[in-house]
């Protein structure tokens, strides 16, 4: 059997399925190269099915061996890894300090989105959202696995995550919503017995995503519910995390995040979370990127088993303009998951104009951190990309595929804020980005101008090298050559808001 390195070895097994399957048994396998040894959980899928996935990180041959109590037979075999094709650069790590990059080295500039809960819509929903992530707006997409309950979003998922009965939800309405918050009676769950046709269309959508080369940011618990699974026992919780670290793990594309707006779950203290956190960082033998996303307090970031900040905005005004203060405080990469929504939303926080969100996430690209993409649309389908996904009907998208494009062109891996008054020599109110590694000094600059609107800038580097000027408009996308300068020199604008400056040094 072939499977490319950074694929999924997949074998399945027949097993017992008296008493509790998820409870009552184990399952395990060690998988051995040259290079390597991980011994990884499986899991069980129902009917009496166990499952083994693995992610082999090197190419070549590998020997296998599954054994556990669901089963008096050792299992074993091989596989050799192949070469990665594609868009298969592997799982996406930290890269030096503050960017990331995916295993080959190859930079990844997390321009992702927000949908809560699209795999759990009808199928038509579902393919909608597809064919609008196949346009290359994103290469992020951050969801849940546990079904969401807030206004705008009060419908059942196709699936549920327990066997049991939910709460009847026959009253509900957007005037009431707020009654069913939490763990109203009449819900009744077996938190010890998982469904696996509900984690089956995650299986799906995790795929698909790997598959059109987006990260998938699992987002393992929040508090919009109705239904009681953000209020199950501990016991459970840490159930929960090990079944899916068993049955994600070796998906490269999986991020995970240890919970949204950590702070709304008053159930769980400080001390659960770093529990949940140490069994979550134990059972994935990957080490894939983990974190914990805030509401209006972040979390400890310099906490050694988170890799990177998850953010929302604490400030109703100012957000991403603090990257730099954050990569300071916490000294790792800096990704604002949420910092409002473009739409029409009574909430303030969804319904931003789509000039808006698109400068905040150029403000926090030119200081080293990332910002991520949301949509809140009211629509007489009722459906909402934000939780349902669906068609996109706003602006924003196009301006993350164009900012994709454009840090593709820069020297390493991102950019980091350059300091005006000391290294440099632009003048006192330019806002400098410049690459992340030292090795390129003086070979790359993009000066922009947010919702400022000069209608010329002067431009000093030095008295000898000569750099190709280019001016971008990052709202209407464009890039404007401007000529080869060196010195002292003025660049005439088109006076207007978002637009900026790039300055290439010249290779001949």
């Amino acid at each position: 059997m072939l499977i490319e390195k950074w694929g999924i070895f997949e074998q399945s097994f027949h097993g017992k399925s008296d008493g509790n399957p998820f409870t009552d048994y184990e399952i395990h396998g060690t998988f051995t190269h040259e290079k390597e040894s991980l011994t990884v959980d499986g899991f069980y899928d129902g009917e009496g099915i166990y499952r083994i996935r693995f992610m082999p990180s090197y190419e070549g041959e590998y020997h296998y061996q599954v054994s556990g109590t669901f089963s008096e037979e050792i299992y074993t075999g091989a596989f050799t890894a192949g070469a990665p094709s594609g868009n298969n650069h592997g799982p996406v790590h930290v890269y030096g300090q503050y960017q990331l990059a995916y295993a080959d080295g190859t930079p990844h500039y997390s321009l992702g989105t927000t949908c809560y809960t699209f795999d759990l819509q009808k199928e038509s929903v579902v393919e909608e959202t597809f064919a609008e992530l196949e346009k290359g707006y994103f290469n992020k997409m951050r969801f849940c696995i546990m079904p969401k309950h807030y206004d705008f979003c009060l419908h059942d998922p196709a699936a549920f995550p327990f066997e049991g009965t939910p709460v009847d939800t026959s009253a509900l309405t957007r005037d009431n919503f707020s009654q069913y918050n939490g763990n109203p009676p009449g819900n009744d769950w077996d938190f010890t017995r998982f469904n696996p046709v509900f984690f089956q269309i995650h299986d799906r959508a995790v795929q698909r995503l790997m598959e059109l080369g987006i990260e998938a940011d699992l987002i393992l618990f929040h508090a919009y519910d109705r239904w009681g699974f953000s209020q199950m026992p501990m016991k459970d919780n840490l159930r929960y995390i090990r079944y899916m670290t068993a049955r994600y793990g070796a998906y490269r594309n999986v991020w995970w995040a240890l919970a949204n707006e950590y702070e709304l779950l008053g159930n769980l203290s400080s001390e659960d979370w770093e529990q949940m956190a140490a069994v979550l960082t134990a059972s994935d033998p990957y080490g894939h990127l983990r974190s914990i996303h805030n509401c209006e307090t972040f979390y400890d970031y310099s906490k050694p088993w988170i890799t990177h900040c998850s953010c929302q905005r604490c400030d109703h005004y100012k957000t991403t303009e603090t990257t730099s203060e954050l990569r300071k405080l916490y000294g790792k990469p800096v990704v604002w998951d949420e910092v409002g929504y473009e739409g029409d939303f009574p909430h303030c926080w969804g319904n931003f104009t789509a000039e808006e969100l698109t400068r905040r996430a150029w403000e926090a690209l030119i200081r080293g951190g990332y910002c991520g993409h949301g949509e809140t649309f009211l629509s007489s389908d009722n459906i909402i990309w934000w939780c349902h996904g669906g068609r996109l009907k706003g602006e924003c998208a196009p301006r993350f595929r164009f900012m994709m494009e454009f840090l593709k062109d820069v020297p390493g891996h991102g950019l980091k804020e350059g300091n005006v008054r000391d290294d440099l020599h632009f003048q006192w109110d330019d806002k400098v980005a410049v690459p992340e590694e030292d090795s390129y000094e003086g070979e790359y600059y993009f000066l922009y101008f947010s919702i400022w609107r000069p209608p010329f800038r002067q431009i000093y580097v030095d008295d000898d090298t000569w750099y190709d000027a280019e001016i971008i408009d990052t709202w209407n996308m464009t890039v404007t050559p401007a000529g080869r300068h060196k010195g002292k020199y003025e660049l005439k604008l088109p006076g207007t808001q978002y637009i900026g400056i790039r300055l290439k040094k010249c290779k001949d």
